[in-house]
């Protein structure tokens, strides 16, 4: 048995807190082609393998759903032949990866506005998300062309125009309402945000959903976030005191 299956094994017999919605920014994956002379496209397609490592992982714990930031609506702006390298890494998700998913019972979703993606990418998307509907297993979503504010300001216009038709009043938005029309309405709440690459920040990443988790930050770049990091995180997550508002004291008096 290996050194990182010991660590799992470890953690799992123990007592620990799992988190059941993790969110990861995969960030490091041209600085860790570029360490090597190599061209930055080079690092997107070996971070595919550490794709498939963080959702084994993440199935080996338990988690319920997992979430990992593949393009944001930023990334328009970087190069053209980085962004078409991401689009046909997209693709082999969608027509290699997703048959691995759906045989091992793992809900596919894709999060974002796809608008802007070709009618052949919207589909494939479809048809993944299709193949894997009835799946019970842990949620998978993909989030592409996806931006924290896009997702706030895309919940409000549902709500503005339920009040447009009269369905509701402006008095009837709660925090409730607005969270039942964001894109991970139907997932546990996030617990655990990952970001890989050393840098500190959420880079609009899950605004919303991210209100109570837990940060965690690690300078491993993404090509190199194996199983052992995967599981320094979820330490980390048991480590922490989550109060939600309230002093140690509460948390403890309720144990």
């Amino acid at each position: 048995m290996s050194k990182t299956d010991n660590q799992v094994k470890q953690l799992l017999a123990e007592d620990v807190k799992i988190p059941q919605h993790v969110a990861i920014i995969m960030d490091g994956n041209g600085r860790w082609a570029q360490l090597r002379g190599k061209k930055r496209v080079v690092g997107h397609k070996s971070g595919v393998e550490s794709v498939r490592t963080s959702v084994a992982t993440a199935v080996k714990y338990n988690v319920k759903a997992l979430t990992l930031f593949a393009f944001s609506s930023e990334n328009w702006q970087r190069p053209q032949t980085e962004v078409n390298v991401l689009m046909d890494l997209f693709m082999f998700v969608l027509t290699r990866e997703v048959k691995r998913l759906h045989k091992n019972g793992i809900k596919f979703k894709v999060i974002g506005d796809l608008s802007k993606f070709s009618s052949k990418l919207q589909k494939m998307i479809k048809a993944s998300e299709e193949l894997t509907a009835e799946n019970s297993g842990m949620v998978l979503s993909i989030a592409a062309n996806y931006g924290g504010r896009w997702d706030i300001t895309h919940a409000a216009k549902v709500l503005a125009k339920k009040v447009e038709r009269q369905e509701i009043s402006a008095d009837e938005i709660t925090e409730a309402s607005l969270n039942e029309q964001t894109s991970l309405a139907n997932l546990p709440e996030l617990d655990l945000l990952i970001r890989t690459g050393g840098d500190y920040r959420i880079s609009n990443f899950l605004l919303w959903q991210a209100a109570y988790a837990e940060l965690y930050f690690t300078d491993v770049l993404w090509p190199d976030f194996n199983e052992i990091e995967f599981t320094k995180a979820i330490t980390m997550f048991d480590q922490r005191e989550r109060r939600f508002g309230q002093t140690g004291e509460q948390v403890t008096n309720k144990k």
